[in-house]
């Protein structure tokens, strides 16, 4: 069973088991959470699409670790204008384990 869900402003196909890095969640490592922006739901031929979202679908996940990216470099640059501007961003992450899929 799959289940596409939507949380940090993108979309994720996660399976049972499965561990993804999604945008920062306010809850601490060993947290259960439940995501409900649920879009669609699969299981073999069995394929709900909701309209936009499945009515009911839940997606259960254990949050393993909260950290931050590796750091990426901004730099901005006119040339020959005197101007320069450096600076660097580590995003947040939430790394969550999904432990279990209903709805549909």
């Amino acid at each position: 069973m799959y289940a596409v869900i939507r949380t940090g402003g993108k979309q994720y196909r996660v399976q049972e088991g499965h561990t993804l890095r999604v945008e920062k969640v306010d809850a601490e490592e060993g947290d259960a959470i439940q995501f409900d922006n649920v879009l669609l739901v699969g299981d073999g031929a069995n394929v709900t699409i909701g309209t936009p979202l499945v009515k009911g679908g839940k997606v259960s996940a254990t949050v393993e670790e909260q950290g931050r990216s590796r750091k990426i470099d901004v730099v901005k640059f006119k040339r020959r204008k005197g101007y320069k501007r450096q600076y660097g961003h580590r995003q947040a992450y939430t790394k969550v384990r999904v432990t279990a899929i209903s709805g549909g």
